[in-house]
């Protein structure tokens, strides 16, 4: 778990980013330019985002080939989000890696657990993927599901919270 001191400056250029990118239909070359400079560095053309997007940070996201990202997806990422190779994630997806402490005299701290989504992991509309979570290799979230902990590899889990419900075959 990590204490973050949030970078007032950096958030200002990446809200300018979001903006730009959520105001008008944009060519997916366009996208990804915009997405590199949210995320600050170049995105491979095997990648795709449908806006709106939404993040408040986005220089702790980490994008590998052939992601797929559908509309309305939030990511919280101070405390860094992993996406693999082959990710697809379903539209109005939330994936959070920030929360505060229960004690109402710390609330104003910002903490933070990082997020992995490995190769090959489908996630369904409008789940929600809490701090701390990985999300084993070709695994299958489903729909408005909220995961809690990790999901072991070749698992489909769904429910809140989630459970495994079989193996991916």
């Amino acid at each position: 778990m990590t204490i973050i001191l949030v970078d007032e400056t950096a958030i200002e250029e990446t809200r300018c980013c979001v903006a730009a990118l959520n105001s008008s239909y944009k060519k997916m070359d366009e996208i990804r330019q915009l997405l590199g400079k949210i995320w600050g560095y170049p995105i491979d053309e095997s990648v795709r985002l449908f806006p709106p997007f939404y993040t408040a940070y986005g220089k702790n996201t980490r994008v590998g080939k052939n992601v797929f990202i559908n509309f309305g997806c939030t990511f919280l990422d101070q405390g860094l989000i992993t996406l693999e190779d082959g990710v697809y994630i379903g539209p109005g997806v939330k994936i959070v890696t920030e929360f505060h402490p229960q004690n109402p005299e710390k609330r104003h701290e910002l903490l933070t657990k990082p997020i992995t989504l490995k190769k090959n992991v489908w996630i369904g509309a409008s789940a929600v993927i809490l701090p701390g979570v990985t999300i084993g290799e070709n695994s299958i979230v489903g729909a408005g599901a909220v995961i809690t902990k990790d999901v072991p590899p070749n698992t489909v889990v769904a429910g809140v919270p989630a459970k495994a419900i079989k193996e991916v075959t």
